[in-house]
């Protein structure tokens, strides 16, 4: 097995010359990693990573939902019940289990990054497959045991410049407080304003009153940050409290995964459905509305702030329902919807979408919508802009219609670069790489069709690999 030097590009002889040259540009460009999940206790303990099964198949729901899907249970992949149920342990069995089922993954996504990580990042260069399993896994764990492959010393073999990690508000912000205290590496400072790894301030299980324990985290959002949330106005004074911790662990941006693009802009509804869900006696209506009416009050706090907002909506989480309660979240049950930006997003774009210090991504799960809604959105407002494709969509092809459906419309420059979204940190250099090269083909193509000049094309890959994301995510300060 060897990784192709023109995989991804055109079949065509002179366009894929033209990407090659283009990709050229952009392939030693240092990593921006603005929105993604990885661990941030993982770089600020720096231990070694466990064992192949634990650090590729158990955590990774991209790869248990493909193997759910053929009947492997998520117990013989070692993924933790919800009710303490056994799973696999042996992570050798692990292993073997999932290279016995490597072949299902053949042409998609995954594939791509997990042979693009055994290739460059631990120097495999064969199939994975039942025979072969017990040489990987063997290869990998001593690999794994070498200083070499600890977490930092990764990230900078990856040559990343910046990672934003992902946390609640009610979340410990004590691995970036150590991160920030360690001495500066290369130049730089780890953590902190500026650093290497930021946080990123996701509030969605504080704003989803039927989220199970949402009653326990207001209460623990107030001990936190010592305001009283026993209003609605105490709620949201403590939450632009608990911004100001973030932004002085790096955050630069907040994230919200809300179930619909729905805004509102009425603060006195808020105050009401704030009121009865602390009571417990909001209607099912009411909590579905809350979201809605808190997307409007955090850009109101953005703008006061400078946080980039984005809004990651339409995944139906845990919609598998079986597998949500034996196993709990994130582990393959989500299902992308139908989503509406154009009305739903009216409320606050009439507020905001013009004001020089708003600033918000969008992302969708429906790519219906980016010729119709994003694209347009982010060519009509200066405030909006197009995120990357996203978890479903963040595929070769999908990157290749992301881009013929946005570009005619808004641009290249009203788009945001692109996002790994990922927590699965070995596979970051992958991710970029896919999209480096997607990005390079897609720009030979107008090269190719007198559209564009080379000059222009090579300046357009630098800035969707670098510039842009650096600049849209306020990652230049």
């Amino acid at each position: 097995m060897s990784l192709h030097p023109d995989r991804l590009f055109p079949a065509d002889e002179r366009t894929r010359a033209i990407a090659r040259e283009l990709h050229r540009h952009t392939a030693d460009l240092p990593l921006v990693s603005p929105h993604g999940h990885v661990d941030p206790r993982l770089l600020a303990d720096d231990r070694p990573f466990p064992d192949p099964a634990r650090l590729f198949v158990v955590p990774d729901h991209y790869l248990t939902r493909m193997l759910y899907s053929q009947g492997v249970r998520p117990d013989e992949l070692g993924v933790p019940s919800t009710g303490g149920e056994p799973s696999e342990v042996d992570g050798r069995t692990i292993w073997r289990r999932f290279a016995e089922h490597y072949r299902l993954f053949r042409g998609t996504p995954s594939k791509l990054w997990l042979d693009h990580t055994f290739a460059e990042v631990f120097g495999i260069y064969k199939d994975l497959n039942a025979d072969t399993a017990d040489e990987f896994y063997d290869h990998l764990s001593a690999r794994l045991a070498e200083p070499a492959y600890r977490p930092r010393a990764l990230f900078d073999r990856f040559n990343i410049e910046v990672l934003a990690t992902t946390e609640s508000p009610v979340d410990s912000l004590e691995p970036h407080a150590a991160l920030e205290a360690m001495p500066a590496a290369n130049g730089r400072r780890w953590g902190g304003r500026g650093g290497k790894v930021v946080t990123t301030f996701r509030p969605d299980n504080l704003v989803e009153p039927g989220w199970p324990g949402w009653k326990d985290r207001v209460d623990a959002l107030a001990a936190l940050t010592g305001h009283d949330t026993a209003t609605f106005d105490g709620f949201l004074t403590a939450l632009r409290a608990r911004r100001q911790d973030f932004i002085a662990a790096g955050a630069t941006c907040t994230d919200h995964g809300n179930l619909t693009a729905a805004t509102e802009d009425d603060p006195k509804a808020a105050a009401e459905i704030y009121a009865k869900a602390l009571q417990g006696e909001a209607t099912d209506a009411e909590i579905l509305r809350f979201p809605a009416l808190m997307l409007v009050e955090f850009a109101r706090m953005s703008v006061d702030d400078g946080l980039v907002m984005q809004l990651h909506p339409g995944a139906d989480r845990n919609h598998n329902q079986w597998l949500y309660e034996g196993w709990g979240r994130d582990v393959g049950g989500d299902i992308p919807n139908a989503t509406e930006y154009t009305r739903s997003l009216k409320p606050l774009l009439d507020a905001f979408g013009n004001h020089p210090r708003f600033r918000i991504v969008l992302y969708t799960l429906d790519e219906t919508v980016f010729t119709r809604e994003i694209a347009p959105l982010a060519g009509g407002y200066s405030a909006v802009f197009a995120g990357a494709p996203w978890w479903f969509l963040d595929s070769p092809e999908g990157m290749r219609r992301f881009r013929e459906a946005i570009h005619e419309t808004a641009g290249f420059y009203n788009t945001a670069g692109f996002v790994d979204d990922t927590r699965a940190f070995c596979s970051i250099p992958a991710r970029h790489d896919v999209a480096r090269r997607i990005d390079a083909s897609f720009l030979a193509r107008l090269v190719a069709e007198h559209r564009m000049t080379e000059g222009e094309a090579a300046e357009v890959a630098v800035d969707l690999a670098y510039n842009l994301p650096r600049k849209i995510y306020g990652l230049e300060k």
